[in-house]
C-alpha cells in the first residue's frame, strides 16, 4: 500500500533524500540527476506527478527547504536548485535566493487601463499579473523606456542549464537609441520569486539576444491591485537588487491632488 502525503511533505522528503545521499561538509555544489526523484520515490513509495518538472518548481518557487537541509547552510547563504544540461541539476550555495517585496515602500498610484473584459477572465494569477503589467505599461513606467511584448512563455534551451523559460520577454528602446531585451518573471499566489529563474533568464537572454541589453525583471502581486516591480542585475555569482517599485492600479478618480504633488517632490 503507497503512503499518500501531502504534497509538500512528499517532495521535502523526496528531496531531502536526494541531497543526504549526496551531501559531503564542505560542498557549495550537490549535483543529481534526473531520474533520481523517480528511484527515490519508489523506495520511499511516494507518488510523483506525471510532470517531474512540478516536483522541481514546487521546490524552487512554494516551499521552505526541508529543515535537514537548511541546517547544512553557512551563515548568509541558501541552497538553491539550477538547471546543469539535460536532465541534470545542482543543488549550489548563493547569498540570497527568494526575493521578497519591502512592506515600507511607498505605493505610487496608476490608473488602471486593465481592459475589464482581461480582468474578469484572467485564468491565474500569474497570468492575471502578466496582463496587468503589459495593459498599464509598467515596464516603460519603470524602467523609462519604450517596451514591446515580444513573447510569452518562451520556452528554450540554453548551454549548461538545459531547458528554461521564461513568463514573458520584452524588447524596449529608450531615449538614446539604445536596445535592451527585458525577461520577466511573475508570480502571484504563494509562489515566490526566486533569483534561480533570474539567473536563467539573464543567461538566456546573454545566448538568443547577445546584441541587446539584458535588464531582468521580476514582478510578484503585494495584494489586490498592488505589484511589486524588482531590477535585477548579476554581480559574480550573486543577484542583486537594482531597484524596487510598488504601483497601485486605481481609477483614475482615485488619484488625488495631494498624490500628484508628493510623487513631485
Amino acid at each position: 500500500m503507497k503512503t499518500r502525503r501531502p504534497e509538500a511533505n512528499r517532495y521535502s522528503a523526496l528531496i531531502e533524500t536526494i541531497f543526504s545521499n549526496r551531501y559531503k561538509d564542505g560542498l557549495t555544489e550537490v549535483p543529481f540527476h534526473r531520474d533520481e526523484l523517480t528511484t527515490t520515490a519508489r523506495k520511499l513509495r511516494i507518488k510523483l506527478p506525471k510532470n517531474l518538472g512540478d516536483a522541481i518548481y514546487s521546490i524552487r518557487y512554494r516551499m521552505a527547504l526541508p529543515d535537514a537541509i537548511a541546517r547544512t547552510q553557512p551563515p548568509g547563504q541558501e541552497w538553491v536548485i539550477e538547471g546543469r544540461g539535460k536532465s541534470q541539476y545542482a543543488f549550489r550555495l548563493v547569498a540570497i535566493n527568494r526575493i521578497f517585496p519591502n512592506p515600507r515602500l511607498v505605493a505610487i498610484k496608476i490608473p488602471d487601463s486593465t481592459p475589464e473584459i482581461v480582468a474578469a477572465y484572467a485564468l491565474s494569477d500569474e497570468q492575471a499579473l502578466l496582463a496587468k503589467v503589459r495593459y498599464n505599461r509598467l515596464l516603460d513606467i519603470f524602467l523609462g523606456v519604450a517596451a514591446y511584448s515580444l513573447q510569452n512563455h518562451l520556452r528554450t534551451t540554453v548551454t549548461r542549464l538545459g531547458q528554461v523559460e521564461i513568463d514573458e520577454i520584452y524588447v524596449a528602446i529608450d531615449k538614446r537609441g539604445r536596445q535592451y531585451v527585458l525577461p520577466v518573471q511573475a508570480k502571484g499566489g504563494n509562489d515566490r520569486l526566486s533569483t534561480v529563474q533570474t539567473r536563467q533568464d539573464i543567461a538566456c537572454c546573454a545566448e538568443k539576444f547577445p546584441q541587446l541589453l539584458c535588464r531582468a525583471i521580476s514582478a510578484q502581486f503585494v495584494e489586490a491591485g498592488l505589484i511589486a516591480l524588482f531590477e535585477l542585475g548579476q554581480s559574480g555569482d550573486d543577484v542583486r537588487i537594482i531597484e524596487e517599485r510598488h504601483y497601485m492600479l486605481v481609477p483614475g478618480d482615485q488619484i488625488s491632488s495631494d498624490d500628484l504633488r508628493a510623487y513631485d517632490t
